[in-house]
């Protein structure tokens, strides 16, 4: 376990210069000195050390943005990270060091259901508002008060990938490919249940095992199977990359959809053109609204790469986080909680957050396309109606 390190950022110039908007400060009259801190469970080692190191960055660039405009009640905003080494035990360990440090007002958790649901006891016994990225629709709705998601959930993921392939694609004979963890599995069943009520079937479900090496068997249950077209829930995008490269190798070229770990960065990078001419349900989009494509630009600016949704959520969680603390006038927890339920219509980089009662602020998806390697936006579908 790597040693608590500290992010302060005091420069945004570059932030600025791309117009990404930071949220309106209370200055109170009588600033004290020191900081408001928040804390950050990430993997800095593991196989999601590179997720981590995007997440870090598009937390930073908010940061930057916040304090640029005069902090949080008056002060700097602070990180503190912790290493949760890719593993459960990893980012229990990670929370139990940063909810040890009283001064701690809230946290970001995980983009990982698995980890958020190792945590989820710790997060509750802590009590203070913890913004997470796990897509598992589960987690908001485990009776824990602390929790707040900023990507939409797996309900939402799986009713747009059953509307686009059957509906865009005509494709009604399904495979579905799903890591056996909790964000897998639920996501296969929502997808399942959405094709259902589509008119379509499910001609193949089946899961892997995280950190699989060889895809072999799962491609050839795919041929074997006659299905017209896949739909994918990966936890790990070099999982999917090498997956991706064995499917083409053996010659299945079915139309894909999958969920958003299809479109992110290390994905692509791995896969190359083994993931051409596929689809995927992006939380992040680039072109879809005015407010990603300024965060597009900030994080372009600072990184030379292009942003996925490991960085725009993190980016969101910190912008939405310092927003309530101010409006909230405090640091109390059930203030921050209360601040974060009553935000409507913030326009943030992954769509316009409007936090219902259970925690969740984005209730769609955009639809993209891998033309040649760019990631092309198709449109955005919100369902604010279960």
């Amino acid at each position: 376990m790597r040693t608590t390190r500290r992010v302060f950022l005091k420069s945004a110039a570059t932030v600025a210069a791309a117009g990404v908007v930071a949220p309106s400060i209370i200055r109170p009259a009588s600033a004290q000195g020191g900081t408001v801190r928040i804390g950050m469970v990430l993997p800095v080692t593991g196989p999601g050390a590179d997720a981590g190191r995007f997440a870090l960055n598009g937390a930073k660039i908010a940061l930057e943005a916040v304090n640029k405009a005069g902090g949080v009640l008056g002060k700097p905003m602070e990180l503190v990270t912790e290493d949760d080494q890719t593993t459960n035990p990893g980012a229990v360990l990670a929370f139990s060091k940063l909810a040890s440090q009283p001064d701690l007002v809230a946290f970001l958790g995980s983009i990982r259901s698995t980890q958020n649901h190792a945590m989820a006891p710790d997060i509750l016994k802590t009590g203070k508002p913890v913004a997470f990225g796990g897509t598992d629709p589960v987690l908001t709705q485990l009776g824990n008060p602390w929790l707040f998601r900023f990507r939409p959930n797996d309900s939402f993921s799986a009713r747009v990938i059953a509307e686009y392939g059957v509906t865009t694609l005509a494709k009604k004979k399904w495979a579905i490919i799903h890591s056996t963890d909790a964000f897998g599995t639920s996501g296969a069943k929502a997808l399942t249940e959405a094709l259902g009520k589509a008119g379509a079937t499910v001609a193949l479900d089946q899961g892997y095992t995280n950190q699989s090496q060889d895809f072999t068997p799962v491609v050839l249950a795919i041929r074997q199977s006659g299905a017209d077209v896949i739909g994918s829930y990966f936890t790990f995008e070099n999982d999917l990359g090498i997956f991706a490269r064995q499917l083409r190798q053996l010659g299945v070229q079915a139309p894909w959809v999958g969920s958003a770990s299809i479109v992110n960065v290390t994905a692509l990078k791995l896969a190359g053109p083994s993931l051409y001419n596929t689809y995927g349900v992006a939380d992040y989009a680039e072109e879809s609204s005015d407010a990603a494509r300024n965060f597009g630009k900030a994080y372009r600016a600072v990184m030379k790469i292009p942003p996925d949704n490991q960085s725009s959520w993190t980016f969101d969680a910190v912008t939405v986080l310092a927003k309530a603390i101010n409006a909230a006038g405090k640091t109390d927890p059930k203030a921050i909680r209360e601040a974060l339920l009553a935000i409507r219509g913030h326009e943030g980089a992954e769509g316009t957050y409007n936090f219902d009662q259970n925690g969740d602020g984005l209730h769609g998806y955009n639809v993209v396309r891998n033309d040649k390697g760019n990631i092309v936006f198709d449109k955005r579908i919100d369902f604010y109606k279960s």
